[in-house]
């Protein structure tokens, strides 16, 4: 069945570009305001009108570029910070002497704080500490003297812009590290999944044929021999399997990619776990369920009865052709509970734990895994001389919510 494929961009700084565009709209409307109201003190106010014109147009016009990292480049980093910075000299132009040592605000004022925010979030702290020094050293050339609220009010600007670039650093290698996570547990998710397939198809053919190949002796034995061999090599592949790299965005401020695998939906919705248990009846294999419908959705109920024919062929492999199993099936109000039980000589202890070391991944993966990934659990109790048991366990409510979600 094809699968298709879907990429999650995952990114934290998303609202910080928004956030900034707001604060550059806002703050260009207040230093035109601020003018407004003292434009009567300016020696040249036509100055500042003409500059606060390619004020207003800029900050309109490059809106789209602080939408994203990527869209905010190096080249408009530096158109930005330079009309910043050209306001800031402007000012000893447009207005007084006085008006400027008494401490009045540059033509930008506080818009300026946007361009070096933008620096922080695009590049982190090291192009933010570039952005605010320039800053810094343009309104001590304009104030001319340093003075103690423009010291003040340059330390603020440094300190805030470099804070939030290192924050942004941060934000950014706890995505890669998030992202890296995700991606180990779906791999592992389908890993264990391709597992159980492959356990309840390959691995056991492969197992036949080697038992069938050493009774009859000759080139059969050579073949089993061979199929042995490759049921070693893939279940160790199996066992190990591959995690793939994590893809990281060629700009490293738009976040990490996480790149996810699906199939297309199947069947949800609830269906009869009765007519996909009823195949496994056979002359020694006893089936006892309800008269009525056992529904779970149908991912679930799939699921649940891939277990139990992994638990019948574990009955089959490891307790003879002869051994007789009997299912069965109860249907509770909040679960539904399956037990598989056979006459066979029991597994020895410490059995399981080693299958398991040595690839084997009937129970581990085929029983457990799946009931683990169903929200449910498998109990195995076994007596050696007693036969074994298993117990199958689902929860009702938790699947169900799952199939209407899916459904959705």
């Amino acid at each position: 069945m094809a699968r298709r494929e879907r990429v999650i961009r995952m990114s934290v700084e998303l609202p910080l570009w928004r956030a900034l565009a707001g604060y550059r709209v806002l703050t260009m409307l207040y230093a035109v305001g601020f003018f407004a109201t003292a434009y009567d003190g300016f020696a040249r106010p036509w100055v500042a009108v003409g500059y606060y014109c390619v004020l207003f147009v800029w900050t309109v016009a490059t809106l789209p570029k602080v939408a994203s990292a990527a869209s905010c480049t190096k080249r408009f980093l530096a158109a930005d910070l330079t009309i910043a910075l050209t306001g800031i000299l402007l000012t000893t132009v447009a207005d007084t002497h006085e008006r400027i040592q008494s401490g009045g605000p540059t033509l930008p004022s506080i818009w300026t704080a946007g361009s070096v925010l933008a620096f922080a979030i695009k590049g982190g702290w090291r192009w933010a500490a570039f952005a605010s020094t320039a800053v810094a050293v343009t309104n001590l050339v304009e104030r001319g003297t340093p003075a103690r609220d423009t010291i003040h009010n340059v330390i603020l600007v440094w300190v805030a812009s470099i804070a939030i670039g290192y924050v942004v650093e941060v934000a950014r290698a706890s995505e890669r590290t998030l992202a890296r996570a995700l991606e180990i547990e779906a791999a592992t998710r389908e890993r264990e999944r391709l597992a159980r397939d492959i356990h309840d198809g390959v691995l056991q053919v492969l197992a036949m044929v080697q038992r069938r190949g050493a009774v009859l002796g000759g080139e059969a034995a050579e073949l089993g021999r061979m199929a042995g061999e490759q049921e070693v090599a893939l279940r160790t592949l199996v066992a190990g399997g591959l995690v793939p790299v994590s893809r990281v965005s060629q700009d490293a401020a738009e976040g990490a990619v996480v790149q996810v695998v699906e199939e297309p939906a199947e069947q949800t919705g609830p269906v009869d776990l009765r007519s996909l248990l009823a195949p496994f009846a056979a002359a020694r294999v006893n089936l006892a369920e309800p008269g009525a419908p056992v529904m779970l959705p149908a991912p679930a109920a799939k699921e649940l009865a891939a277990a139990v024919g992994a638990a019948l062929d574990n009955v089959r492999r490891h307790a003879g052709e002869d051994a007789r199993a009997w299912i069965l099936v109860e249907d509770e109000p909040g679960e539904v509970i399956i037990s598989v039980r056979d006459d066979g000589p029991g597994i020895p202890e410490g059995r399981l734990a080693q299958a398991e070391g040595e690839g084997r991944l009937g129970v581990a993966q085929s029983i457990r895994g799946r009931l683990r990934d169903l929200g449910g659990s498998a109990e195995l109790i076994s007596t050696p001389g007693q036969g074994t048991e298993v117990e199958l366990t689902v929860p009702k409510k938790k699947n169900v919510r799952r199939g209407k979600a899916e459904q959705r």
